[in-house]
Order: C-alpha cells, then structure tokens, then sequence
C-alpha cells in the first residue's frame, strides 16, 4: 500500500515501523525540522518538512492515489484540513484523522471524513480495562464502533463455570465467537464446556456490551 503519515513523533516513529515492516511505501510528512531528522535518521527513509495543510505541501509529497492518509498533528484542526486535501484534490482512498478533544469524532465524521480517532478516549479505554484486568482484559471495536468485542476470563466462581454453552442460556445479543484456554483456541458450539480461566471473546453492540459483561460475571 501507499502510506502518507504526517507529523506526529514518537507515535508516527511507531506506526512508520509497523508498516515499514510490512513491504509498504511509505510517504512521511512533519513540519518540525528536529523531528524530522530523527524519523529519517530512525526509518532511513526521506521525511519532506513542510505543513501537510497545505496543498502546496501535499503536491510535493506526489500522495496523489495514495492507499491511506494519517493525520497525527498536535491541533485536531489541522489533521482535518489535511485530511479533506488529501481526499478531495489528491483522491486518497481512506483518511485516517487523529484529535485529541473526543467531541470532535462525530463533527468530522459529519464533515465528510470517514475514520476519526480519538487519542484522548482510547487512552480512557485502556485505563478502564487495566483497571479491570481480571473481568475485561481487552475491548476492540470494529465498523466505526458499530461491533465490539470483549475479552472476559471466566473466573471459578462464575455462574456460567463448568457448563456447556447450551445449559447457560446465553444472551441473545451477543455471540461467543472463541474461546481461548490456553494453549488451545476453541471455536465454540452448543456443547463447548466453560471452565474456569477460559477467556471468552464475545461480539456484541456496544449497547449490550454491559449486559454482556454482567451476565459472565455473575457469580454463584
């Protein structure tokens, strides 16, 4: 894929390894001069210093077709000016833009762009399943947050512990895609039998996630 990450520090040196790794080109963009140098320096890979709004800029760059755009800049602001350049005048087929204020989600998702992320609440998301580490080890979202799925370990006193799944009359808003005991992975059926520390990754709404949760949780 053709890759065009602008600005961005430790975060962009990050993501430009991930796919460097990945036999992808990569266009890197970053108005700072010292953090450029240390991209290029890190990457081996050219860093353009220059202000990735400005169509000027993005010309330079020849992202023109390119697979992916992310925006990763200080100023939620300027990563939406990038980004709608980058889709409307240079064609760029997904435009990945990051803020920091998560009010500003839904009001660049209404202004035309098609992924917006929130740095701020990702980071509470982590927080919050930390904190829980031995209920929700993980949460994921898919389809702009339309799918998630959570990662729940069965703990000895769960209700559900020692049952197949057909005997625990699991909610119907969910599904329980796998079951991970280690070493194995389980693709489960009506028979499966739940154990204690099994990890269920279930898929859910986002609605029903809590009823989820609660319904594994619940103890004897």
């Amino acid at each position: 894929m053709k890759i065009v990450i602008c600005n961005g520090t430790n975060s962009a040196d990050y993501i430009i390894k991930n796919f460097k790794s990945r036999n992808n080109t990569l266009t890197i963009i970053n108005n700072d001069k010292d953090v450029a140098n240390k991209l290029a320096k890190s990457s081996k890979l050219p860093v353009i210093l220059g202000d990735f709004t400005k169509v000027s800029t993005l010309k330079e760059a020849n992202i023109q077709g390119a697979d992916l755009f992310i925006a990763l800049g200080h100023k939620d602001s300027d990563n939406y000016v990038g980004c709608l350049h980058a889709r409307k005048q240079f064609n760029v087929k997904k435009c990945i833009c990051i803020v920091q204020n998560p009010k500003n989600v839904e009001v660049f998702k209404e202004l035309g762009l098609d992924s917006v992320i929130s740095s701020t609440e990702t980071l509470v998301s982590s927080v919050l399943a930390e904190s829980s580490i031995e209920k929700i080890t993980k949460t994921m979202s898919f389809e702009n947050d339309n799918i998630v799925m959570s990662e729940i370990v069965v703990k000895a006193t769960s209700l559900i512990a020692h049952k197949h799944i057909m005997d625990i009359h699991f909610p119907k808003e969910g599904s329980i895609a796998c079951v991970y005991r280690r070493p194995r992975v389980i693709i489960p059926n009506g028979s499966t039998l739940i154990l204690p520390k099994d990890k269920l990754f279930i898929l859910s709404t986002p609605a029903d996630q809590k009823k989820l949760i609660e319904f594994v949780q619940k103890e004897k």
